[in-house]
């Protein structure tokens, strides 16, 4: 069994949704805990205070208990945590969807307006290309439960979907004449509190990347010298990770013309 963890980034007046997931096989997450557990030890060695979470736009922007912390060292905490996942051999997988126009094409498209929202656009295509990887592997070794951040206010939408999926969504990811529909995810997703989940704020984290990525190749002035620059060298070392096309640039990105970064496979 696998366990997708799930958070997102633009929720406010940005102009792109990312939502990310970091995947994880059950047997594996005591040791993965306990080396979180660690990284934030030594964080809170560094600053002389205290570190339980780690909230992506405060330490991004050194704001926050990260204030005083240098843009360098801050940089170097990112990369070490991209190590830290690259040594555990965790998989990523992402979704993103450009809000002005999923609302454009909300207009004509009954089954997109159906979802509502970006939120839910996004996580639909999340789950789907989880949904095409894992049912390609034996034995059911593939079946997933997804825990996304708590958000009252998206937990009953989500449930409601997966719950009783509309049959069109058999077609995003080819579903099996014997097969159930999205037959990979174990019950309905499920939601907790990004504090006590690790691998929440990870995913947390590297949504931020991608979105950040995104805003500046739409023209986005950079908050530091070089900072494009960087984010696509992330970027780039996410996609290694990448176990489905995910966003605009990288190697398994496809473009088939829909409004969404990658919500259809």
């Amino acid at each position: 069994m696998k366990f997708c963890y799930v958070d997102e980034s633009g929720m406010g007046e940005e102009p792109v949704v990312v939502m990310v997931g970091v995947i994880v096989d059950a047997h594996r997450m005591h040791k993965t805990k306990e080396d979180w557990d660690e990284l934030l030890a030594r964080l809170s060695e560094r600053l002389g205070r205290t570190v339980t979470e780690f909230h992506t736009r405060d330490f991004y922007s050194g704001n926050g208990p990260w204030r005083g912390l240098p843009g360098e060292e801050r940089s170097a905490i990112i990369d070490s945590i991209f190590d830290w996942v690259f040594e555990r051999k965790h998989d990523v997988v992402c979704s993103a969807v450009d809000k002005a126009k999923f609302a454009e094409a909300c207009k004509t498209n009954g089954d997109l307006a159906a979802l509502k929202t970006p939120w839910l656009a996004a996580a639909l295509s999340l789950v789907t290309k989880v949904q095409r990887v894992h049912q390609k592997l034996e034995k059911n070794k593939g079946h997933t439960v997804f825990v996304f951040d708590r958000e009252r206010k998206w937990e009953e939408p989500l449930t409601e979907l997966f719950y009783e999926p509309p049959t069109w969504t058999e077609s995003l990811y080819e579903r099996g004449k014997k097969a159930t529909l999205f037959d990979q995810i174990v019950d309905v997703p499920y939601f907790a509190d990004s504090k006590p989940v690790l691998l929440i704020q990870v995913a947390d984290l590297f949504a931020y990347i991608i979105r950040r990525k995104i805003e500046g190749e739409r023209g986005e002035k950079e908050r530091y010298e070089g900072e494009l620059d960087k984010l696509r060298g992330w970027c780039n070392a996410l996609d290694e990770l990448c176990v489905c096309g995910w966003y605009p640039g990288s190697k398994g990105f496809k473009s088939l013309g829909t409004v969404f970064y990658g919500l259809l496979p």
